[in-house]
């Protein structure tokens, strides 16, 4: 039984203590520590790195949604919150799950299942990317995470790729989703002869440039879709291997 290690974080003594309660039914999930304001919770969330945070919204020194904007270890988050206005905020920044108070058990129990699942999917997605590749032999799909699903995309429509701490940002025409690998990770994963590192932050499939410009000292892409990105310095030369 693998272990998921847990962070509570809310003002309200009697809310940690009713998910407290709740985590005692499920001996795989390990709380590491508790706080009660946002400035503590960026600290505890950087420096202990749990796997799950049950996060309050409304909290002394900064919000849980300023919280989530200031940590650099991204978990898993649940949001608890009296309050149902912020929901539709909490799952456009990836939250897993938000429970509105008072909770009962069994809706407690409907998330610590949704995490188990989730737990599941990177397990997946660690034995794929295990798995070695043969040289010049790259997958034609990769598969990213939806809510409740894995969603299988075609390589060749990705237009780019955006590193996002320590996930990466998958774009295509008109939609995006978060892979739960590092950029670096995905680059060894994508054939070289059609995807390039422009930037420590941005991989581009060169299928979906559109044109190259220079602004003043700044060399800039702009994909297929308007978008621009600019070209770090370091990788100017892989670039100038494309222009005859």
């Amino acid at each position: 039984m693998s272990v998921t290690t847990v962070l509570i974080i809310d003002d309200e003594e009697a809310s940690r203590s009713l998910i407290r309660q709740y985590l005692q039914a499920h001996p795989e999930m390990e709380i590491l520590g508790e706080c009660e304001n946002g400035i503590e919770a960026v600290r505890a969330i950087n420096e202990m790195q749990a796997d799950l945070v049950f996060l309050d919204v409304q909290m002394p020194g900064l919000n849980g949604f300023e919280v989530l904007q200031e940590i650099s270890h991204i978990p898993m988050i649940i949001f608890t919150t009296a309050f149902d206005r912020f929901a539709i905020k909490a799952f456009e920044m990836n939250a897993v799950d938000y429970l509105l108070k008072p909770y009962t058990r069994q809706r407690f129990d409907l998330s610590i299942e949704r995490i188990k699942q989730r737990t599941d999917q990177h397990a997946l997605y660690a034995l794929a990317a295990s798995i070695p590749l043969q040289q010049g032999n790259y997958p034609p799909r990769i598969f990213v995470e939806t809510p409740g699903r894995l969603k299988s995309l075609d390589v060749q429509e990705i237009l780019y790729l955006k590193a996002e701490k320590d996930y990466t940002r998958i774009h295509i025409t008109g939609q995006s989703y978060l892979g739960s690998q590092g950029i670096s990770i995905l680059e060894k994963r994508l054939d070289p002869q059609r995807f390039l590192r422009v930037h420590r932050s941005y991989i581009v499939n060169i299928y979906h440039v559109k044109e190259v410009y220079r602004d003043i000292s700044k060399t800039f892409l702009v994909m297929n879709d308007g978008t621009e990105i600019v070209v770090g310095r370091s990788y100017l030369e892989s670039l100038k291997k494309l222009i005859y």
